[in-house]
């Protein structure tokens, strides 16, 4: 739908929207009003290099045409039902899904929020059906993110944060260990203890890529103590990292992983992928999604996935994912950039992440800010050297914008 359509001014647009809608997330000064590719464009017309990538969801471009006519082919056939008769785009993607990931079986959720629900649930269940009705304890890494309902949230390690402030308590059975320390995880384990759960790569808690080694330990832990190893996958899969699921890249096997975000090619859909031991612990009765398995959004998936795979994105990731490290990397009061693939986190030696967030809008680049030292970077997967090449040149105008503005400020 476009502006002009409404009769609306863009201000009376964004009148309406801060007087219905409860907001938290602060808005870019202008109305999104179509995409393509690698640009989101206004409804003036002025193109936004999009290094946000709607949060590493449009991984196959801003209306990837592939999932476009997939989307407007399923809607002229059906678009949703309840998930009692079989559907063709449901079981096409099902069976795309575990083939690619090495996994059995998998249940459709409508969010990596949901997906993450669906996991710790399995677990739960799956531990507690084996063992006794004690063993449903989770470790999961300080500074994680696994999204903000309550099971996802309470395994999120963020408690002094936003996330989790002023919503307690917390649900029961998670315990936080430092991310990349096997010793620290090792520490945490009880007897109660089913399951380890992490990001390979930290993408809330700044950017930090789980080391090989640390992956391999966390494996060996699992199966030493008859543990689960569940992966949180929501960002991190589907190519993003430089392989078709992150744990690919580690040669690390989990039992259980979650997936969302580039998954659906924008559509929401999420899922929970696991060997058949541990799915089956859900069984009729014990754990349902109204919208799950949505024929409009599995159609989207089959698309997405496909594109992904077929065009090799996971190889442009790396690609690109490292010539992005590098020119960040020669910009002014750059600290550190980390990353794997195309989620990359570039940290400054002064705090200015957000200013320069807002900075980058200005000469209409998006990019999004994590903290106060860190600006994050998730654009399409087929971003090219071209486009990093404007992206950088914006950035160091930015920084140093910023920089200076920090400057007069101090005195």
């Amino acid at each position: 739908m476009r502006l002009r359509e409404t009769g609306l001014t863009a201000e009376e647009l964004k009148a309406m929207t801060d007087k219905y809608m409860v907001e938290t997330y602060p808005r870019y000064d202008f109305v999104a009003e179509r995409a393509e590719g690698m640009y989101l464009y206004d409804e003036k017309g002025n193109a936004y290099l999009d290094f946000y990538g709607g949060v590493a969801v449009n991984s196959v471009g801003n209306r990837n045409h592939r999932v476009i006519e997939a989307v407007k082919e399923q809607a002229d056939d059906i678009v949703h039902t309840f998930n009692y008769p079989y559907t063709v785009p449901q079981a096409l993607l099902a069976k795309k899904i575990c083939d690619t990931v090495g996994m059995d079986k998998i249940f459709y959720q409508n969010s990596g929020a949901e997906a993450n629900e669906c996991m710790i649930k399995m677990a739960r269940k799956y531990g507690t059906d084996k063992y006794g009705k004690n063993r449903y304890h989770i470790i999961t890494a300080k500074n994680g993110f696994h999204g903000r309902t309550y099971g996802a949230m309470s395994a999120t390690g963020q408690p002094d944060s936003a996330v989790q402030e002023g919503f307690m308590p917390v649900v029961p059975g998670f315990s936080y260990a430092e991310f990349n320390n096997l010793e620290d995880f090792a520490s945490k384990v009880t007897a109660d203890t089913i399951a380890v759960m992490i990001e390979p790569v930290q993408r809330e808690g700044g950017v930090y890529p789980a080391t090989r080694e640390f992956m391999e330990g966390l494996r060996k832990l699992c199966d030493d103590k008859e543990m689960l190893l569940l992966l949180d996958e929501v960002q991190t899969g589907w190519g993003r990292t430089g392989a078709a699921m992150a744990y690919m890249g580690y040669g690390v096997m989990p039992d259980a992983v979650s997936m969302a975000k580039a998954m659906g090619g924008g559509m929401p859909i999420g899922a929970c992928c696991a060997r058949t031991e541990v799915a089956e612990a859900l069984s009729a009765g014990s754990h349902g999604s109204t919208y799950g398995g949505n024929a409009l959004a599995c159609a989207a998936a089959l698309a997405s996935v496909s594109e992904i795979l077929d065009n090799n994105l996971s190889e442009n990731a790396r690609t690109v994912g490292k010539y992005l490290r590098k020119k960040l990397a020669e910009l002014p009061h750059v600290k550190e950039v980390r990353g794997r693939g195309l989620l990359v986190g570039c940290e400054y030696d002064i705090p200015i992440a957000a200013d320069v967030k807002w900075n980058a809008l200005k000469r209409r680049v998006l990019i999004t800010a994590i903290g106060d030292s860190m600006n994050r970077m998730t654009p399409p997967l087929t971003a090219e050297k071209k486009h990093v090449d404007r992206l950088v040149a914006a950035m160091r105008e930015a920084i140093e914008e910023a920089a200076e503005e920090q400057m007069v400020k101090a005195g």
